[in-house]
């Protein structure tokens, strides 16, 4: 089969043949491929530009390549160079010069274009369906283990006590941004630029909206040239992609540091972890260090996108036949991690005690101790460096606060009283009282609200998993 018409009077050089296919990858999007053109038989026929007959043909002919593209039936050949001519090629062979029409008012611009975009929509489902798991696992453990507490840090030094609900939680708030924006890509994703043909538009009486209607997309795209240019769809969701994956990689090195000796916080489940082909006693928490790993890939992908489009003139160019393998390579890289990711920390085990005396003895009520005498009046700054003196003290004896006697404490203060003795991780928890905070009532609304916004995901989710099936 010819594909470039009378233009040619040679066949395409191997090499440059093999250089130029996209059905290596492309053919990933072989079902949107067929429901993109499923409804533009329809419209075709509703307008009166082919027949009823031919379209009732196309359409009963593609529905047959679909299925023995899932039976594994179908030939994809390289010559036939991407998704689109393959189909048609065989769509020819099934029915005859009837598949012919089917390309009429429609340009493979336009097609590929609608097709990433069905494609990038239900990728979008998926991800936020694995997010809202991931999400409520966290949210399992954070009722689980609502009482437990451990050392918050910063600059990865034991800084105050905070709740470990509170610690998970922070990466549920996190997970939530990411859903937020993948809900607000799906939103300009979803958007129909079929019948913009090569990048002028179609000289015949097309319907646009009905096709739209067909696909379930919401509306339709108003300029041509911008219609089959446009990939910005592509470029949000391989940045939500990349900030995803990053947030994975934050909590990834977390975990690999509780997992250590030195720290033993945590311990992983054999399922998540791995040995060491030469030291008997190694658990290796391999699967969070592949996700912090895959990270990289994820925001390599939007790089390479984002290059590859800076110096494109309008319309539609060939360098963009490069935006699906890193779109593709990012959806099921970040779908994996996030499932992995899932099943890892639901199954992990938790060393309460070790988290409490870590809490509990690295001066973690230092600040207390400056807040409790600016209450007594002192300027917070030297009510700060006497804090501190107090733990260099500590440091330089190798004691704890809860070593220390009233009257060393007026030894820095005289302002110090009986209740300074009271101080302790629990109740510097439980100061923590503005909203936000990791007080422990403060902690238990903040469950609450996550099990409301989780509840708002698994609407938009069963919302917009509404004819996905049938794209």
């Amino acid at each position: 089969m010819k594909l470039w018409g009378g233009r040619f009077g040679k066949e395409v050089d191997k090499t440059a043949e093999e250089f130029g296919a996209s059905i290596p990858f492309d053919r990933n999007l072989y079902r949107q491929d067929i429901a993109g053109s499923i409804a533009h038989a329809r419209m075709l026929a509703k307008q009166g530009i082919i027949s009823p007959e031919d379209s009732n043909t196309i359409i009963a002919g593609l529905e047959k390549i679909r299925a023995r593209i899932e039976r594994g039936e179908f030939e994809f050949r390289l010559d036939r160079e991407d998704i689109h001519m393959n189909i048609e090629a065989v769509l020819a062979e099934e029915i005859g010069s009837a598949a012919g029409r089917l390309h009429t008012g429609r340009s493979r611009n336009d097609q590929v274009a609608l097709d990433v975009r069905l494609y990038t929509c239900s990728a979008i489902v998926t991800i936020v369906e694995r997010i809202a798991n991931l999400q409520e696992t966290l949210l399992k453990l954070a009722q689980k283990w609502h009482g437990i507490i451990m050392p918050g840090y910063t600059h990865l030094q034991r800084a105050q006590p905070v709740l470990l609900s509170h610690h998970l939680l922070a990466y549920f708030e996190m997970l939530q941004r990411d859903a937020g924006r993948f809900y607000d890509c799906y939103t300009r994703t979803d958007v129909s630029p079929l019948g913009s043909g090569a990048l002028a538009g179609v000289p015949y009486p097309l319907d646009r909206e009905y096709v739209a209607e067909q696909l379930g997309m919401n509306a339709i795209t108003r300029n041509s040239l911008d219609a089959v240019s446009d990939r910005d769809f592509v470029v949000e969701t391989l940045s939500a992609a990349a900030l995803c994956a990053v947030h994975l990689s934050r909590f990834a090195e977390e975990i690999v540091l509780w997992s250590s000796g030195e720290f033993g916080f945590i311990e992983l489940d054999d399922a998540y972890s791995t040995g060491s082909s030469i030291m008997p006693q190694k658990k290796n928490p391999d699967m969070a260090e592949l996700v912090r790993g895959k990270s990289g890939r994820m925001v390599g992908n939007l790089v390479s996108v984002l290059t590859m489009l800076k110096g494109l003139p309008l319309a539609y160019n060939k360098d963009m036949q490069e935006d699906k393998e890193p779109l593709f390579d990012s959806v099921e890289t970040l779908v994996n991690s996030l499932t992995v990711f899932n099943g890892m920390i639901a199954t992990m085990q938790v060393r309460a005690a070790t988290l409490y005396r870590a809490a509990q003895g690295s001066f973690a009520t230092a600040t207390d101790i400056a807040d409790y005498l600016v209450k007594k009046g002192i300027p917070f700054r030297q009510a700060h460096e006497v804090s501190g003196k107090l733990v260099k003290k500590c440091v330089e004896e190798g004691r704890t606060f809860a070593d220390l006697k009233l009257e060393e404490y007026r030894a820095f203060a005289s302002e110090f009283d009986e209740d300074i003795l009271l101080i302790t991780v629990e109740s510097s928890l439980g100061s923590r009282k503005t909203t936000g905070g990791t007080a422990p009532e403060q902690v238990a609304n903040a469950l609450t609200a996550a099990e409301n916004l989780l509840m708002e995901t698994r609407d938009w989710l069963k919302e917009k998993s509404t004819g996905q099936d049938e794209r």
